[in-house]
């Protein structure tokens, strides 16, 4: 695509040659001339007059350093993400039922869905037009997909789990798994029947191995437009704000409440039944032991030392709370 075509399909402003041609992207450094690249961190403008690029995404500012052609954009990372799908590879996925796919007679599939080989769809389940449900995949009772959504392969809807539209699942995600129900009678546990469901926005995006358990008695909730990384643990009856976004590896217990635009760090980890507000940062391997009632960014842990220094801090961190009392009783004695 050229310049300008890219130029008038985002609303981006073209310096250079209107008629520079790309078809693919890259980075900076690796870009060749036939590509696109990006810059959007300061700290990567040394590279901006020595790449190759035949078309770069920048600010207004950036734009006299550029070797080439470029486009100008308020946010060039947003800008480069529209333009770079256009570049990405999608096979074609024809509407259509795999022979091998095994669909409960109660099921109602759209005829304009793709069904790929060995999925399993059970009774009472709906799965909607445009559609995509990739190899392997298993939809157990009661679900519905609605408009577009993509389950990409080895997927797992165990039970009563509801997508809106737009939804897309990586592989080996599992939703709607029993939550961690359990109570204690005479020294051995029972298990609490995990009567609730999943339910998931519409543009939602989960992704692989994460796993959304379903709720106890009312459901787990993500609202629209919200995004998990890999391997994240959503408990039983978590709700999660829309636009919310969290790292691989973090993890809700059960019923926690995680408002909208909030950001969860790799690793990181809210306790059950906290409550955390809008637009709040939790940085990488903290832990929320409390609910957070105010905006902002929240971190916990100790910074990374060599580890003679946290050894030596270690054996101080047990020593605060009878230093805290010396302190204590020596201000009583001055007063």
């Amino acid at each position: 695509m050229t310049a300008a075509e890219l130029a008038e399909r985002f609303a981006l402003s073209v310096h250079g040659d209107a008629g520079a041609v790309v078809s693919g992207v890259a980075t900076l450094a690796a870009a060749r001339p036939h590509q696109l690249a990006f810059l959007a961190n300061s700290k990567y403008r040394n590279q901006l007059p020595g790449s190759h690029a035949g078309i770069v995404v920048l600010r207004a500012e950036d734009a006299e350093l550029a070797p080439h052609t470029a486009l100008v954009a308020r946010d060039p990372y947003s800008a480069f993400a529209k333009i770079a799908a256009l570049f990405e590879p999608r096979p074609p996925r024809p509407a259509g039922i795999h022979p091998s796919a095994a669909i409960d007679d109660s099921a109602e599939v759209s005829p304009e869905a793709h069904i790929g080989p060995f999925v399993s769809i059970g009774a009472r389940s709906k799965i909607g037009p445009g559609c995509v449900i990739g190899p392997n995949c298993s939809i157990g009772e009661d679900c519905s997909l609605d408009a577009d959504c993509e389950l990409q392969a080895r997927v797992t809807l165990v039970a009563r789990v509801r997508l809106g539209k737009r939804v897309r699942i990586l592989p080996g995600a599992v939703l709607g798994a029993a939550g961690f129900g359990l109570a204690m009678e005479a020294g051995k546990w029972l298990n609490v029947p995990q009567l609730g469901g999943v339910v998931v926005g519409d543009d939602c995006e989960i992704g692989a191995n994460t796993c959304i358990d379903r709720g106890a008695l009312d459901d787990t909730v993500l609202e629209e437009d919200v995004r998990l990384d890999n391997l994240v643990q959503i408990g039983h009856n978590v709700r999660i704000g829309a636009h919310t976004a969290m790292a691989g590896c973090s993890a809700a217990a059960g019923s926690a409440k995680i408002g909208r635009y909030c950001l969860i760090g790799g690793a990181a980890g809210v306790l059950g039944h906290l409550e955390i507000c809008d637009k709040v940062t939790i940085t990488a391997m903290s832990l929320v032991t409390s609910s957070i009632r105010e905006p902002g960014e929240y971190s916990s842990g100790t910074p990374l030392t060599d580890n003679r220094t946290w050894r030596k801090n270690a054996a101080r961190f047990k020593q605060l709370d009878a230093l805290a009392r010396r302190v204590g009783a020596s201000s009583k004695e001055t007063e």
